[in-house]
This record gives C-alpha cells, structure tokens and sequence, in this order.
C-alpha cells in the first residue's frame, strides 16, 4: 500500500523532484482516507489544516455564492488540493464534495510546510498551478461580465 502511494505522489507534477525516499516518508506520516459520493473533504470557511492528494476519483470544487454553491472546477486523480489555505495561512476558499467514490492521501499543513521548506523547487511549480488557476478564472470572469452586459 505504502508503495503504491509513493508511486501515485510521484505523478504529482508537485513532489515530481522530491526524492523517493522523502516521498516515502511523506507517505508514512500521511493519512490515506475514503471518501463516498457526495461526501465533504472540507467546506468553505474552515481552517486549513491539511492538504489532499487525489489517489483515485474525482472531486468537485464548490463556491459558495448568494447562498448556493457554484460548481467551479473538478479534480482528479493525481491532483492536490487544499494546499493555498496552508500556504498563506487562511480559511478554505473553497468546499470541496467528492464527485464519486475518492480515495486521496490527507497531508497534514506541518508535514506539507516542512516538504517545502527542504525542496523550495515545489513553491515554483505551487505558482505555476495557482498562475493556471488565476488565468483560468480571470478568463471565465471575463466571459462572464461580457454575458452579462450583453444580456442587459
């Protein structure tokens, strides 16, 4: 089992330069958890206190907007999530459900910051995937407000 997880973070373009051995023990210190359909990894709000790594499934990225939730985006396999509320320290900006049945490795925020503090190389591919992001949501805003002022 334990295998197996350290092969799955080495697909993760993130640990991609991370030696086995480190993986290994990022693995051992991790939790592997199940999740349902439908099931909560975190919601929106909470403190973040781990960050996930998507072994097999898929997960639904949910913003809460006007009372409902917006799906946003969806992970999966080989996908990290939760790590931006560790990195600057705030609360989950996002609601994460499990869009199907999802096993993932649970990586605690203390065990995460001290994988970053001995390979500083992962904090450029964090920025690269949060520049992707940024990109791609300015991009659907802009679709967006131009819909909007069209329809008006």
């Amino acid at each position: 089992m334990l295998k197996d997880e350290v092969q799955t973070l080495r697909q993760v373009p993130l640990f991609a330069g991370v030696a086995p051995a480190k993986l290994k023990l990022l693995a051992f210190a991790s939790d592997r958890v199940s999740f349902r359909t439908g099931e909560i990894l975190f919601r929106q709000g909470d403190p973040g206190d781990a960050a996930y790594v998507i072994l097999e499934g898929r997960a639904d990225i949910l913003a809460e907007a006007g009372g409902s939730q917006i799906k946003i985006a969806e992970l999966a396999d080989n996908a990290i999530v939760g790590e931006i509320a560790i990195l600057c320290d705030v609360a989950r900006t996002a609601t994460v459900r499990a869009a199907g049945p999802l096993e993932a490795l649970r990586i605690r925020k203390d065990d995460f910051l001290k994988l970053l503090a001995d390979y500083p190389d992962m904090m450029f591919e964090i920025l690269r995937s949060l520049a992707q992001r940024l990109t791609r949501t300015t991009t659907e805003l802009t679709e967006a407000r131009a819909m909007i002022k069209n329809a008006g």
